[in-house]
């Protein structure tokens, strides 16, 4: 019996540091949840070179034509 009370104890004492050491949540502080933050999806635009889809903030943008890196920017678009 006594033994089943340690176990008891132990899990509980490991139960509670490690809720400790989580990171708080959103939640309970009063901020905002995490689902009202959300972002709107970002655009995905394919290279004017190569033809990969890239997120538009991280290509490259270069007159009427979108690149997925500054090199393929420099050798410009294909053709055909």
């Amino acid at each position: 019996m006594r033994n089943l009370l340690i176990f008891i104890l132990v899990l509980i004492v490991i139960w509670w540091v490690r809720r400790a050491l989580q990171k708080p949540r959103a939640g309970r502080g009063g901020g905002a949840s995490d689902e009202g933050r959300r972002q709107t999806p970002e655009r995905m635009l394919a290279c004017a070179h190569c033809g990969v889809h890239v997120p538009e903030s991280e290509g490259v943008q270069a007159g009427e034509h979108f690149f997925c890196s500054e090199a393929h920017r420099k050798l410009g678009a294909r053709r055909g």
